[in-house]
């Protein structure tokens, strides 16, 4: 999984898009966006998400980077908020993974 952040890390996208990202990605809620941009019901782990969503981002900035008229704004930075928020709790849960127990069993 240190490989897909890693891959999130070396994304290079406009300042303002990183920037209104960021913001979505302080509200983001997993059960709520995640499924409407996957267009799924049930949401999948973290890794495979963002695995999707790097998919889809990569098909979008494409659009932009070629001035397509099909680009919105508003659908790359809600796909961005995902990734970053995606990233966070894919973070989080191998942090705790990483940390030992309070009752000393592993």
């Amino acid at each position: 999984m240190q490989d897909i952040l890693s891959l999130l890390s070396s994304l290079r996208r406009p300042r303002l898009l990183i920037r209104a990202a960021r913001i979505g990605a302080d509200d983001y809620r997993r059960e709520h966006h995640l499924s409407r941009i996957l267009g799924i019901e049930t949401p999948i782990r973290s890794g495979p998400a963002l695995m999707q969503l790097l998919e889809i981002e990569d098909a979008m900035n494409g659009r932009r980077r070629a001035a397509d008229g099909a680009y919105s704004v508003a659908r790359h930075v809600e796909v961005l908020a995902a990734l970053m928020g995606e990233a966070r709790l894919l973070a989080a849960s191998s942090a705790g993974r990483a940390e030992p127990s309070r009752d000393g069993a592993v």
